[in-house]
């Protein structure tokens, strides 16, 4: 198994978690301007070893998700930003060049510390 993609959460925003209710999160790293960081998962660390694909796997501390989409501007946004917003709608086509879909799956519920990666 190959690890793809891997961060460690550092905080969540106070508004982040009222996106689940749209099947929907936010990642951008501790960088992230201030009034953007009370909707997203935060994250420190981003390392992005390999291009995301459909077929991966996207996982929540245990809780796996597959790739189902890769919006066009994913990689390039992970590896520079840190920043994408998940979907958890299993659409095969993202709506946005940001977006990473994943299978259509409850959102297990983020906590500081931890774990985010993608795997192949």
């Amino acid at each position: 198994m190959n690890k793809v993609y891997f961060t460690n959460v550092t905080s969540i925003g106070p508004m982040a978690p009222t996106f689940y209710a749209d099947k929907m999160i936010i990642l951008f790293k501790s960088d992230a301007p201030e009034e953007l960081k009370e909707f997203c998962i935060v994250h420190e660390k981003n390392e992005l070893n390999d291009e995301v694909a459909v077929g991966d796997t996207f996982k929540i501390g245990e809780m796996e998700y597959k790739v189902t989409a890769v919006g066009d501007a994913v990689n390039k946004n992970l590896r520079d930003l840190g920043h994408i917003t998940i979907r958890f709608n299993g659409s095969t086509e993202a709506d946005l060049p940001g977006t990473l879909c994943l299978e259509d799956k409850d959102i297990k519920e983020i906590n500081e510390g931890e774990t985010l990666e993608i795997v192949r």
